[in-house]
């Protein structure tokens, strides 16, 4: 066993794992306040389901040889069977255990990625089992064809170095299957649905930039240079895209918003995950200017289309992992990169983008046709928070002397269940509603 290695490992599980909390409080202050504390549980529920279908099977599904076809893994580690805390992963490696655990971590945090397009108006429970069942038939067979020696996508040498296909194109279109099938919120493209807080945006971006490192570093399972390149790729990306993302925004609307600023962070973060050992510090740059851009773009494209997207999970994640997923095919350095190599980027994100968005848009007419996948009107418009949790993320009641003394000091937005945020965009900008 190398010491040094599985250190490293099991810190930048740590890492991953602050991630989700992180995306909770970056989706939260996103919403409205009626429903902030849904947003936090749609991500944080993800931590208790994924982590016990992980033992169950899903490791095995993931990491176990192939039962054929390169599609999925056998069943032979069902409730990790046959591993002991002296297993390695190779000889001189990490034990099992370390790499299983910083696995569990990606797997928990994708079905997280997808809760943001549904916010304020989706149940709880079924929330929670369109995750079981997503992860199960969408996310473990996936992550098996790019990461497991014997998957399809890794026999063809897509370059897929921490998930950009598995984990953002993934979620990305599986998010977009499930809002055409939930519909749209109650008063998409009339009512202004601004960021409730964006201090908890902020906050929560800085934790998913911080919980990064040990995303796209850690894939290296090791504390090497291809580590250290991949953390130095992953700082200037995020870097560049969020500087992309604001004089675009800047351009087209004539603001550089806050808001903006932590989403240009996202979407860098996600372009440069398949992207950032392969390529120079200068592709780095390029990846992250280019993705901020675009994905600034591209999240006015649900007022376009039509498509209520609550929180532009598929023009950040989706757009921003192709946007990595394609340009590595070109940027790749030791004489990797060409257009051969784009034609194999381009097949790994596309058949991920076919599968999942086939099979997400099943499990959710499955969950909608058997409990209801959709919140009744009376819950979405007073709040899902009191509906499902039978709690509020902000307490008011001690504001002011009296019942109607507190009444009058509430703000009104705060009675209604809306937002009091200064004019500030609808999610990514309530300007682009300009443009439907």
């Amino acid at each position: 066993m190398n010491g040094a290695d599985t250190a490293f490992v099991l810190i930048s599980a740590a890492l991953v794992m602050l991630m989700t909390p992180g995306l909770a409080f970056f989706y939260g202050g996103m919403v409205r306040v009626k429903s902030a504390l849904n947003m936090l549980m749609m991500s944080f529920i993800s931590l208790g389901i994924v982590s016990v279908l992980w033992v169950l099977y899903g490791y095995s599904l993931t990491f176990g040889d192939d039962i054929g076809a390169g599609l999925l893994g056998n069943f032979d580690h069902i409730g990790f069977q046959g591993i002991t805390a002296e297993t390695l992963t190779g000889e001189g490696g990490i034990p099992v255990f370390a790499f299983a655990l910083f696995q569990l971590m990606f797997a928990v945090l994708t079905p997280a990625l997808m809760s943001g397009a549904l916010a304020d108006r989706v149940k709880f429970t079924a929330w929670s089992l369109f995750i079981a069942l997503w992860v199960t038939v969408v996310y473990f067979p996936v992550a098996h064809w790019v990461w497991q020696s014997d998957g399809w996508l890794y026999k063809l040498e897509v370059i897929d170095f921490a998930g950009g296909t598995a984990v953002h194109i993934n979620a990305g279109i599986g998010a977009l299957a499930a809002v055409l099938v939930v519909g749209k919120r109650i008063g998409f493209k009339k009512d202004a649905m601004r960021p409730h807080s964006l201090p908890l945006v902020v906050l929560g971006a800085a934790l998913l930039w911080f919980g990064w490192f040990g995303f796209n570093a850690g894939s290296a399972l090791a504390a090497d240079g291809t580590a250290a390149t991949m953390a130095f790729n992953t700082q200037i990306a995020t870097g560049a895209a969020m500087l992309g993302w604001l004089i675009y925004e800047r351009i087209r609307h004539g603001a550089l918003t806050t808001l903006g600023a932590a989403s240009g962070a996202i979407a860098g973060l996600v372009a440069i995950t398949p992207s950032g050992a392969h390529v120079n510090p200068f592709g780095a740059l390029l990846i992250g200017v280019v993705a901020g851009a675009v994905c600034s773009w591209a999240v006015s494209l649900k007022f376009k289309l039509g498509y209520d997207d609550s929180l532009d999970v598929v023009g950040v994640h989706l757009v921003g992992g192709v946007v990595g997923t394609l340009l590595v095919g070109l940027l790749a350095i030791d004489g990797v990169g060409g257009f051969s190599q784009l034609g194999k980027q381009a097949i790994g994100a596309f058949s991920v983008m076919a599968y999942s968005f086939v099979v997400s848009w099943i499990l959710a007419k499955l969950v909608d046709a058997t409990i209801g996948f959709r919140a009744s009107e009376d819950d979405e418009v007073s709040g899902v928070d009191q509906a499902f949790h039978a709690e509020s993320a902000y307490d008011f009641s001690a504001v002011g002397g009296s019942p109607a003394g507190r009444a009058a000091a509430a703000p009104a937005a705060v009675q209604d269940g809306t937002s009091t945020a200064a004019p500030q965009q609808t999610q990514q900008s309530q300007n682009k509603k300009v443009d439907a």
